[in-house]
């Protein structure tokens, strides 16, 4: 359970709380999606959606984890959430993506950040007070000091995780990739989201 929470922990405060970070604090980090074009134990090769190829180093303290789709319907009082949006102009936030996190990470990154998807992106990570509608369901968010209220459109991705390993990396395989960018440029895997059955895991 300490591994699986230490996973989530990398995964989860790399995409939600890195942009709350100021550019003076946070060392220089790059985001890699695409999908893999070969894998060994030490390198991960990335095509992305333009053709450009990136090759990434791993480490034994990469960490991996599949990204697994669920349905909205997963999502309850209770559920405690990450939740990738758009601010909508009228104090709420239409989601872009949803993760839902398993019991043992329950409290990580707690809180309404800026996110890094462009300037009126938020980033709300809390427990869900409330579920209301059928369709585009909206959420009541809360977490330590205040609450927000997150519409849900249909299609949206959600998702939860579960640790994996280097079997996980296969070719063709859809990965979100957060590395550590060195001054040379050569970039070191933290973190790698790897799509569960052809699926691809939120950016």
């Amino acid at each position: 359970m300490q591994k699986y929470a230490a996973l989530i922990a990398v995964g989860a405060l790399a995409i939600s709380l890195q942009p709350a970070l100021s550019q003076s604090t946070r060392p220089p980090t790059a985001k890699v999606i695409g999908t893999i074009a070969a894998a060994t134990a030490t390198e991960l090769d990335v095509t992305g959606s333009d053709g450009t190829k990136t090759a990434v180093t791993l480490t034994p303290k990469t960490r991996i984890a599949l990204s697994i789709p669920i349905s909205v319907d997963e999502i309850k009082p209770g559920s405690y959430i990450g939740a990738g949006a758009m601010a909508d102009g009228k104090g709420g936030n239409t989601a872009v993506e949803i993760t839902v996190f398993p019991e043992s990470a329950r409290g990580l990154g707690d809180g309404f950040h800026k996110w890094d998807q462009g300037p009126n992106s938020t980033m709300t990570n809390g427990t869900v007070s409330e579920v209301v509608g059928t369709s585009d369901r909206t959420l009541t968010v809360t977490y330590k000091g205040g609450k927000q209220s997150v519409t849900i459109p249909s299609g949206t991705p959600i998702v939860t995780f579960s640790n994996a390993d280097a079997n996980a990396l296969t070719v063709g395989a859809h990965v979100v990739v957060r590395a550590a960018k060195a001054f040379d440029g050569t970039l070191t895997a933290a973190f790698v989201s790897v799509g569960k059955d052809g699926s691809t895991p939120p950016g």
